[in-house]
C-alpha cells in the first residue's frame, strides 16, 4: 500500500503543471491571474478531491489534450478545486487509455439506450484530427448518441470513484500523519521520563 502511495505521488509530481505553463497556455491566457490564485493551487481535503473528480470528468468527456487542460483549469474556478490535481488527472485519458474508454463508452451507450453504431467512424475522426464540418456531420449520425451517452455515465461514474478514493486517501495520510506525530511524541515522553529517573 505504501508502494502504491509512493508510486501515485511520484506520478502526481510529473504530471502536475507549473503555474508558468498554465500561464503560457494560449486558451487560459486571458483568464491566467484568475486560474493562478493561490487559494485554487492549495492541497486541501476538500479541494483535491473535487480536482480529482473534475480532472476525470473533463478528461474522458474532451479527450482532446490542449482542451482538457484548459477545460479542467476553467472549470475549477466556480467548483473551487485544486487547479493542479485537475489538470493531472486529465492526463490519464491518454492516447494508451484511449481505445479502452472509447470501447467501454461504446459498450455502455450501447447496453443501455439498446442501439448500434460503428466505433471505427468515431475512432478515425479523433486520428485525423476532423474539421468541424466532420464532427457536425458525425453528430447527425447513429453512433454520437450511443458514443456521447456512453462517455458522459462512465465519466460521471469514473469521477465519482475517484472523489470517494481521493477523499479515502486524504483521510488516511492525514491519519497517518497524526499517528506518527503521536509516536514521536510518546518517544518523546518516555525519553524524558527515563532522563528524569536516572537524574534522581
Amino acid at each position: 500500500m505504501i508502494g502504491g502511495n509512493t508510486r501515485l505521488a511520484r506520478w502526481l509530481r510529473t504530471a502536475m503543471p507549473s503555474r508558468e505553463s498554465l500561464e503560457n497556455n494560449r486558451f487560459l491566457r486571458p483568464v491566467a491571474h484568475r486560474v493562478l490564485a493561490p487559494a485554487l493551487w492549495r492541497f486541501t481535503r476538500r479541494s483535491v478531491p473535487r480536482g480529482v473528480a473534475l480532472g476525470l470528468i473533463v478528461g474522458i468527456l474532451l479527450l482532446i489534450p490542449g482542451v482538457q487542460i484548459a477545460g479542467a483549469a476553467l472549470l475549477a474556478l466556480p467548483v473551487r478545486a485544486n487547479v493542479p490535481i485537475a489538470v493531472a488527472m486529465t492526463f490519464l485519458s491518454n492516447p494508451a487509455t484511449t481505445p479502452f474508454i472509447l470501447g467501454l463508452s461504446y459498450y455502455v451507450g450501447r447496453v443501455m439506450l439498446g442501439r448500434s453504431g460503428d466505433l471505427s467512424a468515431f475512432t478515425a475522426l479523433i486520428e485525423n484530427h476532423a474539421s468541424v464540418k466532420q464532427w457536425a456531420s458525425w453528430l447527425l449520425g447513429e453512433t454520437a448518441p450511443v458514443m456521447l451517452f456512453g462517455l458522459t455515465v462512465v465519466s460521471v461514474v469514473t469521477a465519482a470513484v475517484g472523489y470517494f478514493a481521493a477523499k479515502w486517501f486524504w483521510r488516511e495520510r492525514m491519519g497517518r500523519k497524526w499517528r506518527t506525530r503521536l509516536l514521536h511524541r510518546r518517544r518523546a515522553e518516555g525519553r524524558g521520563l527515563v532522563l528524569d529517573g536516572g537524574a534522581s
